[in-house]
């Protein structure tokens, strides 16, 4: 049955994550469908707009891989009036859904290929969705090595810190994890992940694709950094999740130059960035 763009369905708190401190306060939101249709259909990449009801809405990158069709996950940081009152919500609580909205990560077209994932704090919440993807058993096999750089504030903020031990044992997978500041206790790596890409990953020219989301100075920063040692910008992916607005491209609000974030992406390579103003 097709979904009514405009419409929200009518979904409920199944599950309520604490995923770091007062500082950052990320939770992460496990929700299901009620209702005739429980099955929301997406892929990896696209979002959705939730309703706290009686305040207000926003988009959400989907952070569950669409392998898993149980159950529908957000991760969410308290930043304005919509998160704030998504925040005081708990288990059985209801919202509305819209969606799934925008284009997907292109891990089909990527399948053979090395994918190397690249996040700084929250901005790993889309990217679980296509590692969810590429390691779940049945698809691991079409793809080839896993690498992640994960970049976080401090050991306190890091996130999904349930899912880093299955990560970290899934076949021909190396993952790195780097902070800030040095602390005590802290066995991997410090700095920002720009400075960080040419020593802790296995930089591969050819035959790989490098999947990079976080903060825009992050993104902007990590990309330099890899066109700096040779790759090209067809194999550089990322998604524009700070600039999701209404869904449909219809208020206009996630417009750059001639394209719409909201429909047209969030995701894009970066030589289709390059055709668009410096507005990222």
């Amino acid at each position: 049955m097709k979904r009514d763009d405009y419409l929200p369905e009518e979904a409920e708190i199944i599950e309520v994550i604490q995923e770091t401190g007062s500082n950052l306060n990320i939770k992460t939101f496990h929700l299901k469908l009620i209702g005739d249709d429980p099955v929301f259909d997406f892929k990896p990449g696209q979002f959705l707009m939730l309703t706290v009801h009686g305040v207000g809405e926003a988009p959400f990158g989907l952070a569950s891989s669409p392998s898993n069709r149980d159950r529908i996950v957000i991760s969410v940081k308290e930043t304005g009036k919509v998160t704030a009152a998504l925040h005081e919500l708990t288990v059985g609580d209801k919202v509305g859904l819209r969606g799934p909205y925008g284009n997907s990560f292109p891990v089909e077209e990527h399948k053979s290929q090395e994918i190397i994932f690249i996040s700084g704090g929250i901005g790993l919440a889309p990217l679980r969705s296509a590692i969810d993807y590429v390691l779940d058993p049945d698809n691991r096999g079409d793809y080839g090595r896993v690498q992640m750089l994960q970049a976080f504030r401090s050991p306190e903020d890091m996130l999904y810190d349930y899912d880093q031990p299955r990560w970290e044992d899934a076949e021909n997978i190396d993952i790195k994890y780097t902070i800030d500041k040095p602390c005590e206790d802290w066995e991997h790596c410090v700095g920002f992940p720009h400075k960080l890409i040419e020593d802790e990953i296995d930089c591969i020219i050819e035959g790989a694709k490098y999947y990079v989301c976080g903060p825009p100075i992050m993104i902007k920063s990590v990309i330099n950094e890899l066109l700096e040692i040779g790759i090209k910008p067809k194999d550089i992916i990322t998604t524009l999740e700070m600039r999701m607005s209404c869904g449909l491209g219809k208020c206009g609000k996630c417009n750059i130059g001639h394209r719409y974030v909201c429909k047209d992406g969030p995701v894009f390579s970066y030589q289709e960035l390059l055709d668009m103003p410096e507005e990222f």
